[in-house]
């Protein structure tokens, strides 16, 4: 799906995040996946200059992979090592401690940002 997204389109993504991950059966993915994917949005918001993303949400054997492509070639940034004057790149250390994984595809004329999140395996029924 494509969007031209501003600062109030993350709420309605989490929302189609979440009506996924409800049918899926996969509701214990629902706090990463709502706040890696509200970061996401946030980076096309700060630094696409037309805001125009698309964006994918997968079912995956155990989990879900959500993608966010944009026209900005330019790669994301993450700030490593504590730079607290840094301008930006906190919100991929947000992307990074939720996610199991993430990462980018560089594109013709922009790029994908995705990650992906696992559920984990039931233990079964809590003993007493």
């Amino acid at each position: 799906m494509g969007f031209t997204v501003g600062e109030h389109s993350a709420r309605h993504l989490r929302r189609m995040v979440r009506m996924f991950l409800a049918r899926w059966d996969l509701v214990e993915l629902t706090d990463a996946a709502e706040l890696a994917l509200t970061e996401l949005v946030a980076n096309v918001v700060r630094h696409v200059p037309d805001r125009h993303c698309n964006l994918l949400i997968l079912r995956r054997p155990g989990g879900l992979r959500v993608e966010v492509t944009d026209r900005c070639p330019r790669p994301p940034l993450a700030v490593h090592g504590g730079d607290e004057l840094a301008e930006g790149g906190r919100g991929l250390l947000l992307v990074e401690a939720v996610a199991d994984r993430w990462g980018t595809v560089p594109l013709p004329g922009g790029k994908t940002v995705w990650f992906e999140c696992d559920a984990k395996p039931c233990s079964g029924p809590p003993t007493m």
